[in-house]
């Protein structure tokens, strides 16, 4: 298993994961809302990255994330907005690799924090985030415009 930063080769590997993703959260996801995704990717301005999780040359998981500034504590902290592995590769440590992955990379840049949110019925994931990262008291709540 190799975790490494994404690259312009992936596309198709990458474009298939994160459909993949898409429909496990019975989100509708076009064409064009991944083109959307994959520019802001490869765009350094816009501060989203990804990692992969790579295994005997095939990319089999995806984490995507960016910074986000804590002002209550004055830093910096990375957030996990995706992570996905091929129903094919769950349970080869894939996930808990690429959330590793991440924490070094944080820790590297200093960042005080990595956080992520998760669906209540994600049991599975769950298993995993209980296991290596500890679950906060902050519920979530979101406006629509």
């Amino acid at each position: 298993m190799r975790i490494r930063a994404l690259q312009a080769a992936d596309r198709a590997a990458w474009e298939r994961l994160y459909a993949g993703y898409a429909a496990f959260y019975k989100v509708n996801q076009t064409p064009e809302m991944r083109e959307t995704v994959w520019g802001w990717l490869h765009d350094p301005a816009h501060g989203s990255e990804a990692l992969v999780a790579e295994v005997d040359g095939a990319v089999v998981g995806l984490a995507h994330f960016r910074p986000f500034v804590r002002p209550l504590s004055a830093s910096i902290g990375g957030f996990l907005d995706d992570l996905f592995v091929d129903a094919d590769a769950r349970g080869t440590g894939a996930a808990e690799a690429l959330v590793q992955a991440l924490a070094t990379e944080g820790r590297s840049r200093g960042w005080t924090v990595i956080r992520w949110i998760t669906a209540d019925d994600n049991y599975r994931a769950r298993g995993l985030y209980d296991r290596v990262a500890e679950k906060t008291k902050w519920l979530t709540y979101d406006i629509k415009v």
